[in-house]
């Protein structure tokens, strides 16, 4: 079983970190009279994902660290919706939204994997 010292150690923390600096990147180019709607949403979303796993992860126990992962799960479909919205939109092009969006479901994929192994250990 591998086990890790720091959330810096997990690689969806990792992830979750290039896709926070991705969706930064990309925000810079909306419109100016979003940078208190949906920028500011789509920004505070990806941001949340590597948060809440730190922060779940220096919680006491298991039962906490997959309170905070079920927490960044709601976070990762609220950047899929925001993502969405500004292809709808027009703030971003469809090779944009699919590359964000697959970075996305790779780090959803992720966690759900590391929930489920939270659980296991939990029940044992």
């Amino acid at each position: 079983m591998t086990t890790f010292k720091s959330y810096r150690d997990l690689e969806v923390w990792q992830r979750a970190m290039r896709l926070v600096k991705r969706i930064y990147e990309v925000t810079r180019k909306f419109p100016t009279d979003e940078r208190f709607g949906l920028t500011n949403q789509l920004r505070r979303a990806a941001v949340s994902v590597p948060s809440n796993l730190a922060e779940g992860h220096a919680r006491f126990g298991a039962g906490e660290f997959s309170r905070f992962l079920s927490i960044t799960m709601g976070s990762v479909a609220e950047l899929e919706t925001q993502i969405l919205l500004s292809l709808n939109l027009g703030y971003i092009k469809e090779p944009v939204t699919h590359e964000l969006l697959a970075e996305r479901d790779v780090v959803g994929k992720m966690l759900r994997g590391l929930a489920k192994s939270i659980e296991r250990r939990r029940h044992t």
